[in-house]
């Protein structure tokens, strides 16, 4: 069993966080890395005062999937597969497989713009 947080701390680096569910390869074991995942989110949120504009299991699956993207397609499969998340910019890779390079691109570029038009 992985275990989230072993040392129990208040905070913790993104790196902390997914670098362990990189490697989990069991769906039981994801599922109950990402419980302790979401629980650890909440409370941090509530020590914050913070009101979740989203429920913490769609940041976390959100958070895992992205972290994904980082790693060879291998691993983005099988993370996306035992924690049933998807990279939240590309999709799942199941479904779409591998942006190519000028896909990655474009996309980082329509997410830029629409993160400009909000701060406007």
């Amino acid at each position: 069993m992985t275990i989230f947080n072993p040392e129990n701390k208040e905070v913790l680096t993104f790196g902390q966080i997914m670098d362990p569910a990189m490697t989990i390869r069991d769906y039981d074991d994801a599922q109950q890395y990402l419980e302790s995942y979401v629980a650890w989110l909440e409370a941090a949120w509530a020590r914050q005062g913070k009101v979740a504009e989203e429920p913490a299991i769609n940041i976390a699956k959100s958070n895992i999937g992205y972290w994904a993207g980082y790693y060879g397609d291998d691993t983005r499969r099988r993370v996306e597969r035992v924690f049933e998340c998807e990279h939240p910019v590309f999709g799942s890779i199941i479904k779409k497989g591998s942006p190519t390079a000028k896909e990655a691109f474009e996309l980082g570029m329509k997410i830029g713009e629409a993160a400009a038009k909000r701060k406007k």
